[in-house]
């Protein structure tokens, strides 16, 4: 049995912690914030600052990797999120008629709720886990550490072994620990941690988005429990996107997607603006005329990254006895919804590991690490690809053509063909890597053959033109 110390309270902490005492260990998990998530949640929702998880209030979304790992490894997790007023959706009900099932499709379904929905649900199942003990309001200020492993265990051939971190430090003591477990996110202060103690700096991957949000939630009218099935809720021009997100419990958002240098991104902050603009697009258009109640002004967020973050460089582990997992590993850009699935892995990953050899070891840093590139890590590349293409179109808008018209016809085609949009499920929902759902030979002529059929096709082209788009954000 190890004891694990686990840095932050957000999602992945939460996981992370709950995952790890019901693996036989304890843990202790230490949160910044004096407040934890209740059972109230428009209160905690929309009443709640939270400046540490400035993304706190903007839509998620639990993709089937998400829903997949909650149903078999916490299941009171996963239905006390449905008593809550989470719903699920599958991808294929697109469709009037559902397509024969084939193995898997039971795991191509969304889980459709706030952040804050999960939050509750995994913080009531931690507080009733004895071998857990949650110190909100106690923030981490520094590790503590001890002598290095042995020379060479994880580095480079007769190196000396890295600082090995045997717990954690704050304002009323030090805590020993088998296991640190960094959950707090890119903004958690282990960088500056980590060089105090004289290790070596991570390996850090940053790619720039230019892409800017504007969120606004809503409450669907008394007696209405569900919007519009169509149109697909995701659309996008050659400058703007809009999004609609179904939630829990009659609540869902619409986002708009600017490039950050447009001139009219500012304009999208006032809330009559936002909605003309929204109205352009035909999700937008659907969600708005259904006379919901605004709940929240519009929330803006922007400057954000796609980040892989690594504590092993080419000399080895950069620290024993720390793991990252969570934003702390890789931060991915929203567009994919990715992070909570990649955050519920890697905390999945630490409870099975923890118990077995020395997790204080560099030889456990390096497997986490060696596990992490095997299995994060390309879900952080096709982030990077997807929202290069994002951004680039948005800040060109130019026409896609070639390969890149392809790709788009691609998702074009999947709300008509249901095998395509099967292949396209499988990504989204990250059963499956974007190279082998998509080369699949029957799926390339599938989408070529739709776009014989449509010589005109022009990929991208959904919502107004600039002109109009203009005249809607200048009021």
């Amino acid at each position: 049995m190890a004891h694990v110390v686990v840095i932050g309270g957000g999602v992945g902490g939460l996981a992370t912690a709950l995952l790890t005492a019901r693996n036989g260990h304890t843990v202790e998990l230490f949160e910044r914030d004096t407040r934890a998530p209740g059972t109230a949640l428009d209160r905690d929702f929309f009443g709640w600052h939270r400046p540490t998880v400035p993304q706190a209030t903007q839509p998620h979304v639990l993709l089937g990797a998400a829903r997949t790992l909650l149903r078999d490894e916490l299941p009171d997790v996963y239905a006390e999120t449905l008593r809550l007023g989470a719903r699920e959706r599958h991808e294929l009900d697109w469709f009037d008629v559902r397509p024969p099932a084939r193995p898997g499709d039971e795991d191509l379904v969304m889980l459709q709720a706030r952040r804050i929905v999960l939050e509750s649900a995994l913080l009531t199942a931690l507080r009733a886990e004895e071998g857990a003990v949650l110190r909100h309001g106690e923030p981490v200020t520094g590790l503590t550490t001890g002598p290095g492993t042995v020379p060479g265990a994880g580095a480079g051939p007769g190196a000396a072994g890295p600082v090995r971190v045997t717990g954690v430090a704050t304002k009323a003591g030090a805590y020993a620990a088998d296991l640190v477990v960094d959950a707090a996110g890119r903004r958690g202060g282990t960088e500056r941690w980590l060089a105090a103690a004289g290790c070596r700096p991570p390996v850090v991957e940053r790619h720039r988005t230019g892409l800017a949000y504007f969120c606004r939630w809503y409450r669907l009218p008394d007696g209405m429990q569900e919007g519009p099935r169509r149109p697909w809720a995701v659309t996008g021009g050659p400058f703007a996107g809009c999004a609609v997100f179904p939630a829990d419990n009659r609540v869902f958002a619409v986002t708009l997607i600017v490039h950050t240098r447009d001139t009219t991104r500012s304009a999208l902050r006032a809330p009559a603006l936002f909605e003309s603009a929204a109205r352009a697009f035909p999700p937008g258009e659907a969600w708005l005329d259904l006379g919901a109640e605004p709940l929240s002004e519009v929330l803006a967020t922007a400057s954000l990254d796609n980040r892989w973050s690594a504590l092993v460089d080419e000399q080895g582990p950069v620290v024993a006895g720390l793991v990252p997992i969570g934003d702390a590993i890789t931060h991915t850009n929203p567009t994919l919804g990715q992070g909570t699935s990649l955050a519920l892995w890697a905390a999945l990953r630490v409870a099975r590991t923890a118990g077995g050899q020395d997790p204080g070891s560099a030889r456990y840093a390096a497997e986490h690490h060696a596990w992490a590139v095997r299995t994060l890590k390309p879900w952080f590349d096709f982030q990077v690809v997807a929202d290069a293409a994002i951004g680039e179109r948005f800040a060109t808008r130019a026409v896609r053509t070639g390969a890149a018209r392809e790709t788009a016809a691609l998702f074009d085609c999947a709300l008509e063909d249901p095998e395509v949009m099967r292949a396209r499920a499988r990504v989204r929902h990250l059963a499956e890597p974007p190279e082998r759902a998509y080369a699949d030979p029957e799926i390339r002529a599938r989408v070529a053959r739709w776009l014989a059929a449509r010589p005109e096709y022009v990929p991208n082209a959904v919502g107004p033109e600039r002109a109009e788009w203009e005249k809607l954000t200048a009021g």
